[in-house]
């Protein structure tokens, strides 16, 4: 396991909080959660020193923009998955979705104003970003409606589904599917949920929108 993990996350939407008590709790065990199970399938995957991540807890226009610049679909999803590490940044994408961007990297120079700039030690490890989760809340809140589960354990499942894809998990493939369903079930069972997978139609096994006839296969 990396010996550092730092999650950011970032609320855009006060839905969230009032939905869901504990919100930035539950988002960041999942996260973890997802992180160690992950470690634990190939302790040689993740790297030793200092990881980073964000979840974005967003709505659906934000996610709708996101997804229309990213990968042409003009409509919202629960979840896009930028990830900057997994497969050297190769793009790749889904509803819920497992887009990739580019890390733009700044140069170490003095401030404009002449102050102080502090510079790391050479020994001090930089840092992985394994890259961005965002969720868009009406999608998550209308899929937990029409799936009858709780709005939290829905969350929890699509945190953990997406920092998979982060890490390098698909499911275009069905043995890729029925290994990432596994892990995620595994996971949730840790935090106390309930297999998400249970009694869903095949055509819906993803954490898909339940409303598309036609679910994007892709992550």
């Amino acid at each position: 396991m990396p010996d550092r993990v730092e999650i950011a996350l970032s609320i855009e939407d006060e839905r969230w909080e009032a939905s869901v008590a504990g919100v930035e709790i539950l988002c960041e065990r999942s996260a973890r959660s997802a992180l160690a199970a992950a470690h634990a399938q190939d302790p040689d995957w993740l790297p030793e020193g200092p990881v980073e991540m964000s979840v974005i807890l967003a709505d659906d226009d934000t996610v709708q923009e996101l997804n229309k610049n990213y990968r042409g679909k003009d409509k919202p999803t629960n979840v896009l998955s930028f990830a900057l590490y997994a497969d050297g940044g190769d793009e790749e994408g889904e509803d819920e979705d497992h887009v990739d961007e580019e890390q733009d990297q700044e140069e170490l120079g003095d401030e404009p104003d002449g102050g102080d700039v502090e510079f790391l030690s050479p020994e001090a490890p930089v840092p992985v970003i394994l890259g961005d989760v965002i969720l868009a809340f009406e999608t998550v809140e209308r899929e937990a409606r029409e799936q009858r589960k709780a709005f939290a354990d829905h969350l929890a499942h699509l945190v953990t589904h997406g920092v998979l894809h982060l890490l390098g998990y698909d499911h275009i493939e069905d043995s890729e599917a029925e290994q990432m369903e596994r892990l995620e079930t595994q996971i949730l069972s840790g935090l106390g949920i309930a297999d998400p997978y249970a009694g869903l139609p095949e055509g819906h096994r993803a954490p898909d929108d339940p409303g598309d006839p036609s679910p994007d296969p892709s992550p």
